[in-house]
């Protein structure tokens, strides 16, 4: 018996179940932008596969692309932590059934329909493709900005610090009506939060912060309302849509995600076109939106920084080849593999600018796909569009294989990007 075969029930009484392996797996050294070796291989033998967490418990992994949109868009799979074998990223990991006290429930992204879609249709509104569109110039103005201090300031200096986590700060306060003075202490509770190899105990310590922080402004914001995003949340506590906790969760979610993903794209964008100067050379020169736009997909494909896997519950029984996913079991769809999947993108472990790559899954997919996706999407336009044609000669100044990166990390990217110009 294999692995592959192992069976659902009882896995600690098998005795190939040492063989399972661990999950998530550490990438190879001196390949920072693909996923771990020993996974592209099992993609290579079977669309599903047994894989251990850190409880000891023994979810199934789907590795390949398209299982993993067909799943994600299906009805029998549940977001809901609370739900019987879901894969906990940590003990931590919130729930309704055991709140933890000071920092409140859950918030909708951990929900399933239809009070996910109840919570999430409050908010879609503000991330609408042209509702977005209309900031672009406010976010171009932003970038020149940055990089005029960047290029006024110490160099060579931490592209991170002073251009990546600034830039999707300021535009996500700005939507929430959050004080980017505060900047400080929400981007150090967002990294412990999404950092794994800190204890559980420092990940509630930093949940908890955000919410009371958030929860304290939902006050303030509930005496004295602004022209924001949480503002708007705030009117509808009144008629009884939604509870105070409930727009604290959500202030909570759209802050954290709101900075953190598209600091990291950032970041490790750069980091990969530096590394591909042959394509970031065609980058410079495009002059059409188009093409900017599908750079920008195929540098989310490539990268696929929620590197972790996105984690369900299985409600009913559910087939997929020659093989049966029980309920009660869990799954992850690894999107940094799926989007590595040959079947989906020949040669898919080139960076190619070219490439038609939106029907990658690195926003997810389905219901649950990233709300905030139109924003994040713009505001990269912008930047890969911008910074390397402003900093022609930018280049990292230290070695490549010396650029701490977020293994560790819910989210991947990298500590500090030290540059020069």
């Amino acid at each position: 018996m294999s692995i592959l075969d192992h069976p659902a029930d009882n896995p600690t009484d098998n005795p190939t179940a040492a063989a399972i392996p661990d999950y998530p797996m550490r990438r190879a050294s001196g390949c920072p932008f693909d996923p771990p070796p020993l996974l592209q291989e099992l993609q290579q033998q079977t669309p599903l596969i047994r894989v251990r967490l850190w409880d000891g418990s023994t979810p199934w992994l789907v590795t390949r692309h398209a299982d993993q949109r067909a799943l994600l868009g299906d009805p029998r799979l549940s977001a809901d932590p609370d739900s019987p074998g879901y894969p906990r990223q940590a003990a931590s990991t919130p729930s309704r059934k055991h709140p933890v006290p000071g920092q409140g429930g859950i918030s909708f992204i951990a929900m399933d329909d239809p009070e996910h879609a109840r919570q999430r249709r409050m908010v879609t509104a503000s991330f609408a493709i042209k509702r977005i569109e209309a900031l672009r110039p406010s976010v171009q103005t932003l970038v020149d900005e940055l990089i005029d201090a960047m290029l006024a300031g110490p160099n060579p200096t931490d592209l991170v610090q002073a251009f990546a986590l600034p830039l999707p700060s300021l535009v996500i306060c700005r939507l929430l009506g959050v004080p980017y003075q505060d900047h400080g202490f929400f981007q150090r509770n967002s990294s412990t939060l999404l950092q794994l190899s800190g204890s559980d105990e420092e990940r509630t310590a930093a949940r908890s912060a955000l919410y009371l922080y958030l929860d304290d402004l939902v006050g303030r914001k509930l005496a004295e309302p602004g022209d924001d995003l949480i503002s708007h949340l705030v009117e509808r506590i009144p008629e009884g849509e939604l509870t105070r906790e409930d727009v604290a969760q959500m202030a909570v979610l759209m802050l954290v995600a709101g900075h953190e993903t598209t600091a990291n794209m950032i970041a490790l964008g750069t980091f990969a076109l530096l590394q591909h100067p042959e394509q970031l050379d065609r980058l410079r020169a495009v002059e059409d939106h188009a093409q900017l736009a599908a750079a920008v997909e195929e540098l989310l494909r490539y990268l696929s920084i929620v590197h972790t896997g996105r984690r369900r519950a299985v409600l009913a029984d559910i087939e997929l080849g020659d093989q049966r996913i029980r309920a009660g079991e869990g799954v992850i769809l690894a999107s940094d593999l799926g989007n590595r999947d040959p079947a989906a993108f020949p040669d898919p472990d080139r960076l190619d600018l070219t490439r038609n790559a939106r029907r990658h899954t690195a926003f997810g997919f389905g219901v649950h796909q990233c709300l905030g996706q139109p924003l994040a999407r713009m505001e990269l336009q912008v930047v890969y569009g911008t910074l390397y044609r402003r900093i022609p000669t930018l280049r990292l100044a230290i070695d490549p294989a010396e650029v701490p990166l977020k293994h560790d990390g819910i989210v991947y990217g990298a500590y500090r990007l030290p540059v020069t110009w």
